[in-house]
């Protein structure tokens, strides 16, 4: 292990929260030249490389700084949203919660507007967020959070939100409850071929768009994370450091529906000692 991840080692031990951002994955060649099998192995391989470049350029002003918040992103690969193409572009992102807490998401919205340098997202959609093992999503679980969402649109951050992995009987609960109504709903077709017709049905009535993914349950999980730590900086406790939400955008070209930069956004915290 060199001066670099010495230097990695040391702001790591004295900083409570990290930020980690990966910049436009399309813009240049961060990941392995063979495509990733999942959304999990490229977020992983993500953090791999961008905790990599980080670690190689920490200057010595950063570690006799030994800030609290640790941010760990290579500038190059930062690339914000010219003004002036703002209104062609469309921005979405989909929040993924690992710890439960609802107050994520407002730090997440706007560390995502300030990453692309913009006032506002197009879009934000929620994954659904962990539940205890044999508990069922309700209705109970995602009210904080849709709470936040509501704030963020009230307060012009965000233009609309959506759900994800919702079934008929989810969505309407949601819907029936919420003051600002989800627009979208995600459904994995790993787990249905085909559209429930009851919730076809459902959001077709109430002008609601079903959209298809294939992200896991869970994108990131708190071992595959410390292992991702541990494998890029092997002089820090990567045990200490807990994932809290990982945030995944795009820009899209509206006329062209072409994808023009993706990225992703995660913070973590270190358990209290």
């Amino acid at each position: 292990m060199g001066t670099d991840g010495h230097a990695a080692g040391l702001l790591l031990r004295r900083a409570s929260t990290l930020h980690l951002q990966t910049g436009n994955l399309l813009s240049w060649g961060r990941l392995r030249k063979k495509c990733p099998s999942s959304h999990g192995e490229e977020l992983r391989d993500c953090i791999q490389k961008t905790l990599n470049e980080w670690s190689s350029q920490i200057s010595p002003d950063l570690v006799r700084e030994l800030p609290d918040v640790l941010e760990c992103t290579v500038a190059h690969a930062v690339e914000k949203i010219n003004p002036d193409e703002r209104e062609e572009m469309k921005v979405s992102a989909k929040l993924f919660i690992v710890g439960s807490n609802s107050s994520s998401m407002r730090s997440a919205v706007e560390m995502a507007c300030s990453a692309l340098g913009i006032a506002q997202l197009d879009s934000v959609i929620i994954a659904s967020p962990p539940v205890e093992d044999g508990v069922n999503l309700a209705l109970e679980h995602l009210q904080p959070y849709w709470e936040e969402l509501e704030n963020l649109v009230q307060n012009k951050k965000v233009v609309a939100i959506g759900t994800s992995d919702l079934d008929k009987a989810q969505l309407e609960q949601l819907y029936q409850w919420a003051q600002v109504k989800p627009n979208s709903n995600q459904v994995n077709l790993a787990s249905c071929c085909v559209m429930p017709p009851d919730l076809t049905a459902f959001a077709k009535e109430f002008d609601i768009q079903l959209l298809t993914h294939n992200d896991p349950k869970e994108l990131l999980s708190e071992a595959s994370f410390q292992e991702a730590l541990q494998e890029s900086l092997p002089d820090i406790r990567a045990n200490e450091w807990v994932p809290l939400w990982v945030l995944r955008y795009s820009v899209i070209v509206k006329s062209r529906g072409i994808i023009k930069s993706k990225g992703y956004i995660i913070q973590a915290k270190r358990r209290d000692s």
